[in-house]
């Protein structure tokens, strides 16, 4: 399985920039501050609130992200491990009030993340923002967003209970007529309700997380009805509490439900997870098929914003190897092994 897991083409469709910056370049840039180990990466590490993890980030990402060329080395090195992971395409937010904190313009933010994509990886960008943001220098910026060519789309994250304003419908569907994805951060820290509303409310097909609609069989009809992807990151939603444990996740009963969903990471830089981890605690923690993780890889590249004849070859990749593995599979259970079968699979 853990073969299979890494030879098998894989996107991360949910992932904060700054979350992600690889705990090892704090360490190396200033060790006394940033022991080689961080007790939050424990296998046992639980945070007690959103506001605990968020106070965790803050205070890892913050003192790291003051310039564009900071934003540079951080997306080389993210994407250097998304390559080593078989990991084809991503999509990544950046915190768009930070461009005020540091002084840097946001396009020069997308710049630096964007000249550092490695050849084999495609990163599309997006502009994270919190539900409050859209007031005084910061509601200038976003009023300008849908003019911003280099920018793919744009994220609403933050503490969920915190209340959708009014100003959001009206800019999500202004920047959507632009040609730009519209994400909402829902389901996570509150109900389905609020899944029902970035979906009938606020127009979004991207839901980041979602998995709490799975309380309201009525919240999942509608995304399966309207084509809306749940963006999930399991190891997240058991590291905030948000399921108790990973037998426990949902994400089996979303899919079985209609809803598409990928898999991602979410902020690896405090939850201290790859893909590949994610990918591997679903088949030990959840039993999850070969086949059904050929399913949620197939989700992602389904949502890819990428050319069809791209998304093609990718999903093709997918399905050669799901049949390469099935069959060395079978295979065993004859008691045969084709050695070019079995090699042809990783196994």
């Amino acid at each position: 399985m853990k073969n299979f897991i890494q030879t098998l083409p894989k996107t991360e469709t949910h992932l904060h920039l700054e979350g992600a910056l690889p705990y090892e370049l704090l360490h190396a840039w200033q060790p006394e501050r940033f022991p080689a180990e961080a007790s939050f990466h424990a296998p046992e590490f639980r945070f007690a609130s959103f506001p605990a993890f968020d106070q965790v980030l803050l205070g890892h990402a913050l003192p790291w992200f003051v310039s564009a060329e900071r934003y540079h080395q951080a997306a080389k090195a993210i994407f250097a491990r998304h390559l080593a992971q078989n990991v084809r395409y991503v999509e990544t937010s950046f915190h768009l009030p930070v461009t005020g904190f540091i002084g840097v313009p946001g396009r020069e933010i997308i710049a630096a993340i964007r000249s550092a994509v490695p050849a084999g990886l495609e990163v599309r960008i997006f502009a994270g923002m919190l539900r409050t943001d859209y007031v005084d220098a910061m509601q200038v910026v976003i009023e300008e967003l849908e003019n911003w060519d280099e920018l793919d789309g744009v994220d609403l994250h933050g503490y969920e209970p915190v209340p959708t304003e009014s100003w959001t419908a009206r800019v999500w569907a202004r920047l959507r007529a632009a040609g730009k994805v519209t994400k909402v951060h829902a389901g996570e820290f509150d109900g389905a309700a609020r899944v029902r509303e970035a979906i009938e409310v606020l127009g979004s097909s991207r839901i980041q997380h979602g998995v709490r609609a799975v309380e309201d069989p009525s919240v999942l009809s509608l995304a399966r009805d309207r084509g809306v992807t749940f963006d999930v990151c399991p190891i997240s939603n058991v590291r905030l509490r948000v399921v108790p444990e990973m037998k426990a996740h949902p994400l089996r009963k979303l899919m079985q439900a209609g809803v598409r969903c990928t898999v991602s990471t979410d902020d690896p830089l405090v939850f201290g997870n790859s893909i590949t981890q994610e990918y591997e605690a679903l088949a030990e923690e959840l039993a999850f098929t070969c086949e059904e993780l050929a399913a949620v890889a197939r989700n992602g590249f389904s949502v890819a914003l990428i050319p069809e004849e791209q998304r093609r070859r990718h999903l093709a990749d997918i399905d050669r190897l799901l049949a390469e593995s099935t069959a060395a599979a079978a295979a065993v259970r004859s008691n045969g092994r084709p050695a070019a079968v079995s090699r042809a699979a990783g196994l």
